[in-house]
């Protein structure tokens, strides 16, 4: 049997001093792995029409659970606004419109299925079994589905007076306060609900 030499014995090492270092950030390590091949397999094989509705995945149209979910946040988004705007109206069924002439089209990407896509995997390749996996997965979904009828219902409210602001809104505060709060949900679930099933 060959011993291994001075260099593979010294790598070996290295490598085993590094994998003790890094045990502590596991978990937040698997998190931003899993949360970058999500978010950009859902990006390079999820497409569509910006303007439109149809919707596909490697080629295969998917376009029903977009329409239908296209359709219900922008109800469920004007019934919010209505809440504090009279001047609000629900044109073509999912666009936001206000008296002044600003508004946001509600469209297929504002759906919140990549969240929940997303959500799923944080849940699923995260260490501990399923006990709690399985509930937890519906209340963030829950949870997504919420946030993002109230971040939407913020834009077009902020946008009324201040369409200008909608890039910054969108693509910059609330959509990183999307991934903010999945990362919240994630840490209750790693350092609250599967401690506590850890200890029994």
């Amino acid at each position: 049997m060959k011993c291994p030499s001075l260099k593979q014995r010294f790598n070996g090492e290295r490598l085993s001093v590094i994998g003790y270092r890094l045990r502590p950030y596991q978990d937040v390590i698997i998190f931003m792995v899993t949360l970058l091949v999500a978010n950009y397999f859902w990006k390079f094989t999820v497409s569509g029409d910006e303007h439109g509705d149809a919707v596909t995945w490697f080629g295969w149209d998917i376009s029903a659970p977009f329409i239908y979910m296209t359709h219900h946040v922008a109800n469920a988004v004007y019934w919010f606004v209505s809440l504090f705007r009279d001047t609000v109206h629900l044109v073509n069924g999912h666009r936001i419109q206000f008296d002044l002439g600003s508004g946001t089209t509600i469209i297929w990407g504002c759906s919140g299925l990549k969240q929940a896509f997303i959500w799923f995997w944080l849940i699923f390749t995260v260490r501990g079994g399923w006990k709690h996996k399985i509930w937890y997965i519906p209340l963030g979904w829950v949870c997504c589905y919420l946030f993002n009828i109230l971040r939407i219902g913020l834009i077009a409210l902020l946008i009324e007076h201040h369409p200008s602001w909608f890039p910054f809104l969108h693509d910059g505060l609330f959509k990183y306060l999307f991934y903010a709060m999945l990362f919240g949900l994630w840490a209750i679930f790693v350092g609250t609900i599967r401690s506590s099933s850890s200890t029994h």
